[in-house]
């Protein structure tokens, strides 16, 4: 088959074209994130930062229930959600907590920073890692990672939308942050536990053989 013949986008799922449109939300994000305390962007960038991210949240939660109610799981589906995932967190945490770009009085944690980053680059090395091991990819959320995700989106909208919140009630925004982000280090550590428990057992049980016990493999069977 002619690869000129084939039209990527009406081949894909409504899933997975979800999802990269949730991925290309991540470039407008970035840049409101970025500018939302320059002069000419103050007071409607961040509210159009959140704006964006509610819809990356929804549609994440929408790309998912049609992958279960079309019955259209793929493995580039499997792939592709969790990297539209973790690149937003991963930009929206660190921003967030840099000087230049926080939302003023409300700077993510450092500490924040690096259990959600460390988190998600750990699950991405544990990928590669078992990919070289097994030959297979092992794309499988847990319980404690989907909770860890849901909890990060909670603690970023808070963030941006913490100075209203101090507007309701004195500090309330403050307060509101910081529980959020001792509630994601808590559970980013338990999904660290839990994909490394996972990912070990599935690359021991898997693991192909090294080049060298291929080629014993004979040579004892001769000898036999």
């Amino acid at each position: 088959m002619s690869f000129s013949s084939v039209k990527p986008w009406r081949s894909l799922s409504w899933p997975n074209r979800i999802s990269i449109l949730r991925l290309l939300l991540v470039a407008p994000f970035v840049v409101l994130v970025m500018n939302q305390n320059k002069e000419g962007w103050q007071g409607w960038a961040r509210y159009a930062a959140l704006g964006v991210f509610v819809v990356m949240a929804v549609s994440d939660a929408v790309d998912g229930f049609l992958a279960r109610k079309l019955n259209s799981k793929t493995r580039f589906g499997a792939i592709l959600d969790p990297l539209a995932d973790k690149t937003l967190i991963i930009f929206a945490v660190v921003l967030l907590s840099m000087q230049e770009f926080q939302v003023p009085g409300h700077p993510v944690d450092n500490w924040v920073v690096v259990c959600a980053v460390g988190k998600d680059l750990w699950v991405i090395a544990g990928f590669l890692v078992i990919y070289l091991v097994t030959d297979r990819f092992l794309a499988a959320p847990t319980l404690t990672g989907k909770a860890a995700t849901f909890a990060m989106c909670v603690m970023v909208g808070l963030v941006l939308i913490s100075p209203e919140l101090d507007l309701l009630l004195k500090g309330l925004g403050v307060y509101a942050v910081l529980a959020a982000e001792g509630v994601v280090c808590v559970l980013c550590v338990l999904a660290v536990i839990n994909y490394t428990r996972m990912g070990l057992a599935f690359a021991i049980e898997r693991q192909k053989p090294l080049e060298e016990d291929r080629k014993a493999g004979p040579k004892q069977h001769e000898q036999r």
